[in-house]
């Protein structure tokens, strides 16, 4: 009996200390300031201010009648000739193993890019839920999809002033017979061709929405009367998949024509692509709605967080072939694309669209887009460190983009020796000459070397990052994990995706189905 009324005291001590713990825990959540609201301009201010600038470089106009325009004269492009090594320890030993490069070499290329250039990503950050909130049975051309619309939310009962959620929709085809390849995009999501009512349930939907209507009005009995063949809601015409700008079908029917499936993933649903943003989303749930500090990751390593917490979620999901799943972007979100690809070592493939500045080009470079351009423009892509590259007066004095420890061409290595595509297009198309193709291509053919020190194959072109000639366009070099091809048209990668396809399908073992 004695022991039956410890059991109950025992049992009872815990529910209340349980009980006191969620009280604290709710009164310390409530306690907490209110997220801080800022426009970008405050947010620049406030992080210049920790950092002691007062001044930055203006960058270059992107306008190239412009006084202020950006260089494009090759023979000033390359004032810094420091390019980092990936395959020097910073003390100055070269790497001559792929185990010096995973256990040294690799962990100081990261911690350069977390503490200078992108941010890092806190312990801390708190876990996703995904749950699928519907699924539809569509055509994507006169293929058979099944889609699939999900939602993450973030775990944010350490500061509920903050709510993220992480859109996604995953598209596969209806007739896969086990698990199929994906590639994540990058954009905004949502079912690509929602599957409508037809016939009989059409009918349905057309009398209850005239009966709503007659209710709210109810002088439109009269005109349904005098109509009565009309109806409201239509079925919307079949068309034909508008072909890209080269002929081909749309990037999505290609992925599912090949036998692939495919992840629509929204940035913006978990982290704002602006400077107002950043205490909000992800960035600010973890600070608790406070400014960052300067070592703090930016948009892209939150961009690229997502799009690890969707291959969370592919990994579990039996249409899926996990080991199999690629990160795809265009432009900024190509740049996440590659981030994402360098940290997450679960990615087995990537395709890097006109990428620029902060994703494939040199750092270094001076030529079209600057790192002056990112550190008083779109600065919350990266850490609030980087910003200090373009200052020209500060309580440090002033630094330059030649002073950037790491660079693109280790950003590049980092993918190794995973499946990494780099594409751009021509700027007679619209790829302007602001993304510094050849800075892409340098930085392409350096980090050629870890692919070849890990037993992958790089490009297949002569000469260093200094010497090798850029490929002509349309001019293939896809024979080995890391490839380049430079397509004929604008500032998209849908000229290369069919390129893409029968490149990673060769690595992976993938056939179409016949």
């Amino acid at each position: 009996m004695h022991l039956f009324l410890k059991s109950v005291a025992l049992s009872l001590f815990c529910l209340c200390a349980a009980s006191i713990g969620s009280v604290i825990a709710t009164a310390q959540s409530s306690a907490a300031p209110p997220p801080v609201t800022f426009t970008s301009d405050q947010d620049h201010q406030n992080m210049m201010d920790q950092l002691g600038i007062k001044a930055l470089r203006p960058g270059p106009s992107g306008n190239e009648k412009a006084p202020n325009h950006a260089n494009y004269d090759e023979s000033t492009a390359n004032p810094y000739r420091n390019v980092p090594d990936p395959l020097t320890l910073n003390n100055g030993q070269k790497v001559t193993t792929a185990q010096m490069w995973w256990d040294q070499r690799r962990p100081e290329i990261i911690e350069g890019f977390d503490k200078y250039v992108y941010g890092r990503v806190p312990k801390d950050v708190p876990k996703v839920s995904w749950t699928v909130t519907a699924t539809d049975h569509e055509f994507l051309g006169f293929a058979r999809v099944t889609a699939k619309d999900l939602i993450g939310e973030v775990d944010n009962s350490s500061y509920p002033a903050i709510s993220v959620k992480i859109h996604m929709t995953l598209v596969t085809p209806a007739n896969a017979t086990g698990p199929v390849p994906v590639l994540i995009m990058f954009g905004r999501a949502g079912f690509p061709n929602p599957n409508e009512p037809m016939g009989e349930d059409m009918e349905r939907v057309n009398a209850a929405y005239k009966a709503l209507l007659i209710q709210q009005d109810p002088s439109l009995k009269s005109v349904f009367d005098s109509h009565p063949a009309w109806q409201p809601m239509r079925n919307t015409p079949f068309q034909f998949p508008q072909p890209n700008a080269d002929g081909d079908p749309p990037n999505t029917n290609q992925l599912i024509a090949a036998g692939w499936g495919f992840a629509l993933l929204d940035p913006a649903s978990f982290q704002a692509d602006d400077g107002a943003g950043i205490t909000r989303g992800i960035i600010g749930l973890v600070n608790k709605g406070q400014p960052r500090k300067p070592e703090d990751w930016g948009a892209l390593r939150a961009w690229g967080w997502g799009a690890g917490r969707a291959l969370d979620y592919l990994e579990t999901d039996p249409s899926v072939d996990a080991k199999h799943v690629g990160i795809e972007g265009v432009s900024r979100y190509g740049k996440a694309a590659l981030v994402t690809m360098a940290f997450d070592q679960r990615f087995a493939m990537v395709l890097v669209g006109s990428s620029g500045k902060g994703g494939a080009t040199l750092l270094r470079r001076n030529y079209g887009e600057a790192v002056e351009s990112l550190t008083g423009g779109e600065y919350y892509w990266m850490a609030g460190n980087f910003i200090k590259y373009g200052a020209s007066e500060a309580s440090f004095g002033s630094m330059n983009p030649g002073q950037i420890p790491v660079d693109s061409n280790e950003l590049i290595a980092l993918c190794a020796p995973r499946l990494t595509f780099i594409s751009y297009g021509v700027p007679e198309k619209g790829d302007a000459h602001w993304l510094d193709h050849e800075g892409s291509f340098m930085a392409t053919i350096d980090a050629n070397r870890v692919f070849k020190l890990l037993g992958a194959k790089g490009l297949d072109i002569e000469g260093d990052y200094n010497s090798a000639k850029m490929p002509p366009m349309n001019e293939g070099h896809l024979d080995g994990e890391l490839a380049w091809r430079q397509h004929d048209g604008g500032h998209t990668d849908a000229p290369n995706m069919k390129y893409f396809i029968q490149w990673a399908d060769k690595f992976i073992g993938h056939a179409p189905p016949q």
